[in-house]
């Protein structure tokens, strides 16, 4: 490079080599900014044109393109370009809320063990009609109606419960025809009155006959009505013998058994004659505790009203 000289009056000076590096490096360095490349300062071995003997470092300036900002993708991809997650897998069980479907209402209850009336009696003849009721209606809702409609329910596919509800009697109305008078109250077969005994035949007198399972109510040696009676067991018998009527008790409940005792006339101790709900539903396959049981209501009913305390009661084989 030629140097640069002035002239001062007849002096010469020259412009210091240090000086003119300088401006070069910054011009470099203005130009890699510019077009994206960097200034490095680099040795030339073979030393620089404008080096001298003796002079300078052999140092020059040598500008060398600098990578532009790496556009390539990285080594491990970004946290976008993962694949998205798997979803988990839905529950093997749907949620309580979702499954469970609310329990249908329980139908309602028509008629039970225990009750009494005209219905019992329609519902007795409606299942006599089908063959589920073997015998003349009582009126009185027992053991026996409760199997007779558990068998029912169980020919219709219904649950067995032997209580009448009303999905069970729509299904019987629908099934069955309105009962008749005959076949709600069937004529009782004629049974021939048996003898009387003789202590029966003046008086008035409650005759009861053990083997012909029968009691007649009588004014002077006259049957003015008959009735089915059961007696106790073997364990607890009836006691046979002439006595008198000591107590009457419309509503009575047995303090020894706690079971219901309508009509009672007491004649021995605590044996009386009374309706029995059980022997309107079971018939003689029951035994009362020692009383003499009468399973027509209606009938005891009238004789109740009809014997008085002091009445002759005659009980015999």
């Amino acid at each position: 490079m030629p140097s640069t000289s002035t002239r001062t009056g007849t002096r010469r000076t020259r412009r210091p080599r240090t000086a003119t590096l300088r401006v070069a490096l910054a011009t470099g360095a203005v130009l890699a900014v510019t077009v994206g490349c960097s200034a490095q300062v680099v040795t030339d071995p073979a030393g620089a044109a404008d080096d001298k003997p003796g002079g300078g470092t052999g140092t020059g300036v040598r500008i060398e393109p600098t990578e532009p900002a790496s556009s390539s993708p990285s080594a491990e991809p970004a946290a976008a370009s993962k694949p998205p997650a798997t979803p988990s897998a839905p529950s093997a069980k749907p949620s309580k809320s979702a499954s469970e479907k609310p329990a249908p209402p329980k139908p309602k209850t028509v008629m039970a063990s225990g009750a009494e009336g005209d219905q019992v009696r329609e519902l007795q003849a409606r299942l006599r009609q089908i063959a589920h009721f073997n015998r003349a209606p009582t009126g009185y809702y027992g053991s026996v109606t409760a199997t007779a409609v558990s068998s029912f329910q169980a020919k219709r596919g219904l649950p067995q419960t032997g209580t009448t509800d009303t999905v069970t009697w729509q299904k019987l109305l629908g099934m069955t025809k309105k009962p008749t008078a005959a076949e709600l109250r069937p004529p009782a077969a004629v049974k021939p009155a048996p003898k009387p005994d003789p202590r029966c035949m003046t008086g008035r007198v409650l005759c009861i006959s053990k083997n012909s399972r029968s009691l007649s109510w009588m004014i002077d040696g006259k049957v003015l009505s008959t009735m089915d009676v059961r007696f106790g067991s073997q364990y607890t018998p009836t006691r046979e013998g002439t006595f008198k009527v000591g107590w009457k008790s419309r509503d009575h409940v047995s303090t020894l058994y706690d079971t219901p005792m309508p009509y009672a006339m007491f004649f021995s101790g605590g044996q009386a004659v009374h309706y029995s709900a059980d022997f309107a539903a079971r018939g003689y396959s029951g035994a009362s505790h020692g009383c003499v049981n009468v399973r027509d209501k209606k009938k005891i009913a009238a004789l109740f009203d009809e014997v008085r305390t002091g009445d002759k009661v005659v009980v015999y084989k």
